[in-house]
């Protein structure tokens, strides 16, 4: 007999279209609640967009770490599509998050790019997980790239933590934001930013809730196409 499909839930959708209002309202905090950067002036703004992409991308990245402990541990499959889910919306803010803090570097110390102990970790985490994507690609018996993208996927967690710490840890001219007791920011700009990475999770709560559901799906139909093609009984 063949089972009936499940209707797949409304919440991610709903998830990640209030986490897109709710951070497009707060670019009336962005421009009009928050003050204008002194020595920056209107381009100091693009750090409320540039710190949410770099929280939830290293956030991504420890989803990973633990789903990828799930699938050692379990070896469970629902866990890898969730270490996959992850490691491509952590590469995608990642990315933006470089583009974002050239753009900034560029109008603040005006080099595009300059090989800072934050700047230097993070493209190196970077380069790490994208390769563990191009890993996943490949052509693999299923049990067994599970297994070895789980020890990447544990293994690279390693430098996430140099990332955030790096800042304190090393001499570094990138800011660390909240190292001490008010990050350096008025409390208006202390007030966006928190409201932006919050408004920020919802989107990639949803996100991630729809990518999972989308490799959930894909590989219910790959089953499906194989029992077809061997004439297996459903």
């Amino acid at each position: 007999m063949t089972a009936q499909p499940t209707a797949a839930s409304p919440l991610p959708a709903l998830l990640a279209l209030a986490g897109g209002a709710a951070f497009a309202g707060c670019q009336w905090l962005i421009f009009f609640y928050a003050p204008v950067e002194a020595s920056l002036g209107l381009a100091q703004k693009i750090f409320y967009i540039h710190l949410p992409m770099s929280w939830w991308a290293l956030i991504s990245f420890f989803v990973l770490f633990l789903a990828s402990i799930a699938v050692l541990l379990r070896n469970s499959e629902a866990a890898d599509r969730l270490c996959a889910a992850s490691a491509e919306i952590g590469v995608l803010l990642g990315g933006l998050a470089l583009i974002t803090g050239m753009i900034w570097a560029r109008l603040s110390w005006g080099v595009w790019w300059t090989w800072d102990p934050r700047l230097s970790t993070t493209l190196v985490m970077w380069f790490i997980y994208a390769g563990y994507l191009v890993l996943r690609g490949l052509d693999m018996p299923p049990q067994r790239k599970r297994r070895v993208c789980a020890v990447v996927g544990v293994v690279a967690f390693l430098d996430v933590p140099l990332v955030f710490l790096s800042a304190r840890l090393w001499r570094s001219i990138h800011p660390a934001v909240f190292a001490d007791k008010g990050g350096g920011l008025e409390p208006e700009m202390r007030l966006t930013v928190m409201a932006c990475v919050l408004c920020f999770g919802l989107l990639w709560a949803g996100l991630l809730w729809t990518r999972a559901r989308q490799l959930s799906l894909n590989a219910r139909l790959d089953a499906l196409f194989l029992r077809d093609k061997t004439g297996a009984p459903r």
